[in-house]
C-alpha cells in the first residue's frame, strides 16, 4: 500500500525533509547583505547545498501573515522573556515578531516579498528537484483575524462566568455585534495560547471555510505540515470543548487531492494518535515517541518501538529536533547524539532535519523571535552529518527495511541487549546493515544475516560512517552471524556486497 501512495509522486518512498525558520534565515541573509531580505534574496547556492545533501522537501516555517496582535501579546508576556534572552543575549523588543502559528491570513507576509516571491522560490526549488512544504494551522487563528468581525460564529464562545474563572482560557473581544467572550486556542492539557482564538469545528460553515483556506494554501506549495492536527479529531475536540464535530480531515484531504493529486500531508500529532491520523489520510505523522525513547537513553524501549507494524513505521516522520524541541546537540551528549541519529534516520519513514542541526547549533529559537543567535559550527558533528546524509542516499536506504535479532556473543554476556540492528535491501543486491550500541558501556553480540543473496558468497562489509572493512563468508554470517564489539554509543552502517 505504501508504495502505491508514492507512485503518484514518482519520488522516494522515504523522503528527507529540511525545516527552515523563514524569519531567522532571512535575518541571517539581511545581516550579511546589510539590508532587509525577502525570499528572492535566498541564494541559489543555499538551495543547491540543500539539494546536493539529498533532501526532497524544504519546509519554510512561518511564512504567513501573522498580524500585529501576536507580536504585541508576545512583547507583553513576562514569562517569555527568559526564553528570548537565553536565545539572544543582546535581545531587544524589536526582536519579537509574534508567533508564526497565530495566522491572520494565508498570504505570504509582506516582509518576505508576498505571494509572488513565494511563487518564484517554489520554482527555484522545483528546478533543483526540491518540493515546498508550508504550514497549515487548523485549530485556531490570530486574534486579529478578519473572521473575528466578519464571522464570529466560526469561533468557540464562552460566558462571562468562564472568563472570570478561567482568564487564561478566554478573552473579551469587541465585534460589530458587541462584546463577545471567545476561547483561546488550546489543547486539553494546558492553558490557552493567548495570542490565538479557537475555531469551532462543530460549526459546518467553519469546516467549509477551513477547507477553502486549505485549498488556497495547496495552490501555493506541494505539501503542508498541519499544526497539532489531532486537536480537531472529534473525540479530542469534544473532550476539550464539549462539542462533537463531524470529522474534518478525511473529506478535507480528499478535496485537496482532487485538485492536487500529489499533495503531501504531514501531521504534528501526539498522544498515540499517529495511526488514527494516518488512517484519515495523512502521508506522514510525527514520531515523537521514538524521540522520547531515544532521549531516555535505554536501548530496550527503542528496540520495542522498531517492532511496530511496517505499515505504521513507513509513514512516521523521524526527527531529533525541530522548532518545538530543544536543539539535539544541547540534550544528546557527544556519542549518544550520533548513535541516536543513526537509529532515527536509517529507520523507515520521512527523515526530518532542522536547520542548524547539521552544524550542531545549541540554542533553541522561540517562534516569536525575528532572528537567531550566531553560533560556530561543531566540526565533528558537521563531518558526521555529512557522512550520514551520504549514507541515506545509498539506493538500499529506499528499499525494504527489516529489524534483525542480536544474540549473545558468549554465555552470560548480557551486553547484546544494548545493540539494535537492522538491514535495508534495495534494487539488485544493494544492502545496508546498521548496528548501534545504544548504551554508555561496551557491548558485544552476533548478528545473524540470513539472506539468500549472501549464501555461498564471499561477503565484504564496508562501513559508510567509519574506516572499517570486514570480509566474511556468507554461510558463516547466516549461521552464527557477524561478531561485533562496539564501544559506548558505537555504530556501524555497513554496505554489504557479495561475490561468488
Amino acid at each position: 500500500m505504501w508504495r502505491q501512495v508514492y507512485d503518484r509522486w514518482s519520488m522516494r518512498p522515504f523522503p528527507s525533509l529540511y525545516q527552515i525558520n523563514t524569519r531567522v534565515l532571512l535575518a541571517d541573509i539581511a545581516r550579511q547583505q546589510a539590508r532587509p531580505a525577502t525570499l528572492d534574496d535566498i541564494p541559489g547556492d543555499e538551495l543547491d547545498r540543500i539539494a546536493a545533501a539529498g533532501f526532497d522537501w524544504v519546509w519554510f516555517l512561518g511564512i504567513w501573515d501573522n498580524g500585529t496582535a501576536s507580536r504585541d501579546i508576545a512583547r507583553s508576556l513576562p514569562g517569555l522573556r527568559p526564553e528570548f534572552q537565553a536565545a539572544l543575549p543582546d535581545f531587544s523588543e524589536n526582536d519579537v515578531c509574534g508567533s508564526c502559528f497565530a495566522i491572520r491570513s494565508y498570504a505570504v507576509h509582506a516582509d518576505f516579498g508576498g505571494n509572488a516571491a513565494l511563487a518564484r522560490l517554489r520554482q527555484r526549488l522545483h528546478d533543483r528537484g526540491l518540493r515546498l512544504l508550508l504550514d497549515f494551522v487548523p485549530n485556531h487563528t490570530a486574534r486579529d483575524h478578519p473572521w473575528v468581525e466578519q464571522h464570529p460564529g466560526y469561533y468557540v464562545h464562552g460566558t462571562a462566568g468562564q472568563l472570570a474563572s478561567e482568564p487564561r482560557n478566554y478573552a473579551r473581544v469587541d465585534s460589530p455585534a458587541g462584546p463577545l467572550v471567545l476561547a483561546f486556542g488550546r489543547d486539553p492539557y494546558f492553558p490557552g495560547w493567548s495570542d490565538t482564538l479557537q475555531l469551532n469545528y462543530a460549526n459546518p460553515a467553519l469546516q467549509e471555510a477551513m477547507v477553502s483556506e486549505l485549498e488556497t494554501v495547496a495552490a501555493m506549495c506541494d505539501g503542508v505540515r498541519c499544526d497539532m492536527a489531532m486537536l480537531i479529531l472529534p473525540e479530542i475536540f469534544e473532550r476539550t470543548w464539549g462539542l462533537r464535530p463531524a470529522p474534518f480531515w478525511p473529506s478535507a484531504i480528499a478535496r485537496v487531492r482532487a485538485l492536487n493529486p500529489g499533495f503531501l500531508f504531514l501531521a504534528e500529532v501526539y498522544w498515540d494518535l499517529e495511526w488514527s491520523l494516518q488512517q484519515q489520510g495523512f502521508d506522514f505523522t510525527y514520531d515523537k515517541r521514538l524521540y522520547d525513547r531515544l532521549r531516555g537513553g535505554k536501548p530496550s524501549p527503542v528496540y520495542d518501538h522498531f517492532r511496530a507494524a511496517l505499515d505504521f513505521q513507513h509513514r512516521c516522520a523521524r526527527f531529533l529536533e525541530n522548532h518545538d524541541e530543544p536543539r539535539a546537540a544541547s540534550v544528546f551528549p557527544p556519542g549518544m547524539h550520533q548513535a541516536a541519529a543513526v537509529l532515527t534516520f536509517l529507520s523507515p519513514g520521512m527523515r526530518f532535519f532542522h536547520r542548524g542541526q547539521l552544524e550542531g547549533s545549541i540554542k533553541k529559537v522561540p517562534v516569536q523571535l525575528c532572528r537567531g543567535p550566531v553560533e560556530q559550527p561543531d566540526r565533528e558533528l558537521c563531518e558526521f552529518y555529512t557522512t550520514l546524509l551520504a549514507a541515506l542516499r545509498h539506493p538500499a536506504a529506499q528499499g525494504r527495511w527489516q529489524l534483525l535479532d542480536c544474540v549473545p556473543a558468549w554465555y552470560g554476556n548480557w551486553t547484546w541487549t544494548s545493540l539494535i540492528a537492522f538491514a535495508w535491501q534495495g534494487p539488485g543486491r544493494a544492502m545496508l546493515l546498521t548496528v548501534v550500541n545504544y548504551s554508555p558501556a561496551r557491548a558485544q553480540c552476533y548478528v545473524p544475516l540470513r539472506f539468500d543473496e549472501l549464501a555461498g558468497q564471499d561477503v565484504r562489509l564496508q562501513d559508510l560512517l567509519g574506516p572499517f572493512v570486514y570480509h566474511r563468508h556468507g554461510d558463516a554470517l547466516g549461521a552464527r552471524g557477524l561478531y561485533l564489539d562496539l564501544p559506548p554509543w558505537g555504530y556501524h552502517v555497513f554496505e554489504v556486497s557479495g561475490t561468488p
